[in-house]
């Protein structure tokens, strides 16, 4: 049985030595997720505590994407950094507004702001 093509693309951008964005495609869900969290956990490893995630190409978060996010936020802070959603897509701001994400991990209008507040929270 072969292995299915993963559904979620992520695309690293180091933007200087403490920040990251990862812009995010596809659909991030059970089977993605796991991509999702090596490429998260290898930014704070590599020392960039600050990460962006564009969510512009998102199309589906499921729980399993909700709880990579938010120990992503955990971790990140703990080593004095944060994570930063941009512009996400109306049916990925649903779930997060309906699961109550956005007052730990508030949406930001575009990746700009979001590096913004990333620059602001040093």
């Amino acid at each position: 049985m072969s292995e299915r093509e993963s559904n979620l693309a992520v695309d690293v951008t180091i933007r200087d030595a403490g920040t990251a964005v990862l812009s995010l495609g596809g659909e991030l869900d059970m089977e993605t997720a796991p991509l999702l969290e090596g490429s998260l956990g290898e930014q704070l490893r590599d020392g960039r505590a600050h990460v962006v995630l564009d969510l512009t190409g998102l199309e589906f978060m499921d729980s399993s994407g909700l709880n990579v996010l938010i120990r992503a936020v955990h971790k990140a802070r703990g080593v004095g950094g944060d994570v930063y959603l941009a512009a996400p897509t109306s049916a990925v701001r649903r779930i997060l507004e309906i699961t109550g994400v956005t007052t730990t991990i508030p949406p930001h209008s575009g990746v700009e702001e979001a590096l913004a507040a990333a620059g602001g929270a040093r």
